[in-house]
């Protein structure tokens, strides 16, 4: 059998007569493009024709904005819009980088303001990519869902006149009768979990209909997460508390250490609850590669709901949040609060607290600031402000090593003072670190030899400032802090299953064929029943003729008259063949096997 230049339904057809209307399609393309349609939702691309005038264009305007084309231009835009945001210090995520930013680019800074790179994901460009991407999406899957649920309620095509056109086409001549085959035909399909029914003379049956049904799923995925990820942006609330072990925390807004939280969200979406931090718990590699990995990280807080709820226990690890409501209490960091005690020139405690100290590196060598703002007087009584400039160090290791800690755990703990006095500049109105000396008004401490007074301390011991101002004592109780990261991001739920419907509509649509098998079942001149399959897929594919083929060949094998039946001529045992389908009328024998499918 010859082989068309083309296949499918857009194979060549006969020229059409003198009498055929100029630009007409001829009948035979129009039977088989029938049978080809509706396999797909995709609505066709429209050309503005200029006698349609506004109407014309703004319906042209809409199937360019709801094409899959422009969806997937205006992702890339989002997608590179967001880069920025990435990049650059964001105003509602760190105001202090955003600041620092501002005076090292005098130049820049002006340029990002205009453009609202401070603040993209809030700017009128990213807003507007953001909802025409929503327009889009749902101005294409509204009607193809209408035009899907209309092709789950009707019925596969009939078939067309010449199902040699086909792209998949196999024949054979049986000595069945051609009910027997249309019937046994539709069983076959049936089982194989097609959809199909009689149509005129022939089977028609389709199957695949998940592939529009992933193709749907993904696109109003999109939609979900995109509606998920803009309504947790506006509503979501993040928040850090460093807390010491035995102090408590409340959630209201005056207690968090830094928030933020996005353009919609008010202080009553804070869900109600507080809780102390009980104990911490960390235990670390001793040896090996290792060392000083941490093998326990846990903190374990007693919390309660509402103002009125009763105490929970719970144990808060590194990625096993406490869930309260819709926030989450994550464990971000750990550290150690050396209890100092400081006593004035006359021997009265004016300052006696746990100091939490920031660590510096993996050995939780960590530094910070004493502050002793009110109460202290000197020798002479006279009213004054201290401040100690603190190094702490849980694993000292000896004068002979570098002034850090070697290893994470209290071994040997030393707390190393410098001491100031003065002015902390606390009074003046401006926020200052609770970490960092501001030392500008303030005069060092002198030891015996001019130098700054600095003192390593072991717990329990004492150092004693100059002239009777006083001393300052490292307590024996070393105490542990932990931050938590309170978090809200409503939403979240749905974005994931969004994320998740999107990955499992995206294989549907890429690995599902939709495809569309007739069988017809005529009879011959010669009395024989002349069998015809064909196949028609959405896109060029192997599977739809080797399908085709296996059809063929079970329902052949279901058919076939028992040798002799009907005529003494038949072959006794049909070999099943896979090569081009041979001419009904050119058989020698009046029952043929079924060819292979053939992919004209």
């Amino acid at each position: 059998m010859s082989t068309p230049s083309k296949t499918g339904p857009e194979a060549a057809a006969p020229t059409a007569g003198p009498d055929a209307r100029p630009g007409a399609a001829p009948a035979e393309d129009q039977d088989v493009s029938a049978a080809g349609s509706q396999l797909s939702t995709a609505p066709r691309e429209d050309t503005p024709h200029p006698g349609l005038g506004v109407i014309g264009w703004a319906r042209w305007f809409w199937r360019q904005l709801t094409s899959m084309r422009i969806a997937l231009l205006l992702l890339l835009l989002l997608s590179l819009g967001a880069i920025p945001g990435s990049l650059i210090p964001q105003s509602g995520t760190d105001e202090t980088k955003v600041a620092d930013f501002r005076a090292a680019h005098t130049l820049l800074a002006p340029v990002y303001d205009r453009l609202g790179l401070f603040h993209v994901y809030s700017s009128v460009w990213f807003s507007a990519i953001y909802i025409l991407l929503f327009v889009s999406l749902i101005g294409c899957i509204v009607p193809r869902t209408w035009q899907f649920v209309g092709q789950l309620r009707g019925r596969p095509p009939g078939a067309p006149k010449r199902l040699n056109r086909l792209p998949a086409y196999t024949t054979w001549r049986s000595g069945a009768r051609p009910e027997e085959i249309s019937q046994a035909a539709l069983a076959l399909l049936r089982r194989r979990r097609f959809r199909a029914h009689l149509a005129g003379d022939a089977v028609a049956a389709e199957k695949g209909y998940l592939r529009e049904v992933g193709n749907l799923a993904f696109h109003l995925a999109l939609i979900v997460m995109l509606t998920a990820f803009a309504w947790g942006q506006l509503f979501k609330s993040e928040g850090n508390k460093l807390i010491v072990e035995g102090d408590g925390f409340s959630n209201t807004l005056t207690q968090y250490d830094d928030f933020k939280s996005g353009n919609l969200f008010t202080q009553d979406d804070l869900d109600p609850f507080s809780f102390r931090l009980d104990t911490f718990q960390g235990t670390y590699e001793e040896t090996g590669p290792n060392r000083g990995t941490p093998r326990t990280y846990q903190a374990g807080v007693t919390y309660s709901v509402g103002a009125y709820g009763k105490d929970e226990k719970s144990l808060i690890k590194v990625n096993e949040p406490l869930e309260i409501g819709d926030s989450k209490v994550y464990l971000t960091a750990h550290g150690y609060a050396p209890v100092v005690t400081v006593r004035d020139g006359k021997g009265a405690v004016v300052y006696r607290e746990a100091v939490p100290l920031l660590p510096l590196d993996s050995n939780v060598t960590s530094s910070g600031a004493i502050k002793v703002m009110d109460g202290y007087r000197d020798a002479k009584g006279a009213k004054e402000q201290l401040g100690f400039q603190a190094f702490f160090l849980p694993s000292y290791g000896g004068k002979n090593t570098a002034v850090v800690s070697q290893f994470p755990a209290l071994l040997n703990p030393i707390l190393n003072l410098a001491a100031y006095h003065g002015d902390l500049g606390v009074d003046a109105g401006i926020p200052q670190s609770v970490y960092q000396l501001d030392k500008k008004n303030l005069k060092a401490f002198k030891d015996s030899k001019g130098q700054t007074l600095r003192v390593n301390l072991k717990p329990g011991e004492t150092m004693k400032l100059p002239d009777g101002a006083g001393s300052i004592t490292f307590e024996k109780g070393i105490k542990e802090w932990a931050n938590f990261q309170v978090t809200r991001q409503p939403g979240s739920g749905w974005a994931l299953g969004g994320a998740l419907t999107a990955i499992f509509g995206l294989a549907a649509s890429l690995f599902i064929q939709r495809r569309r098998v007739w069988v017809r079942a005529t009879e011959g001149p010669d009395g024989v029943t002349v069998v015809e399959m064909a196949g028609l897929g959405r896109s060029e594919s192997a599977k739809v003729p080797e399908e085709l083929g296996d059809l063929a060949g079970v329902l052949y094998d279901g058919t076939a008259a028992p040798p002799g039946a009907d005529d003494p001529t038949a072959p006794a045992d049909p070999a099943h063949t896979a090569g081009p389908a041979e001419p009904a009328d050119s058989s020698d024998s009046p029952v043929a096997p079924p060819e292979g499918a053939e992919q004209q």
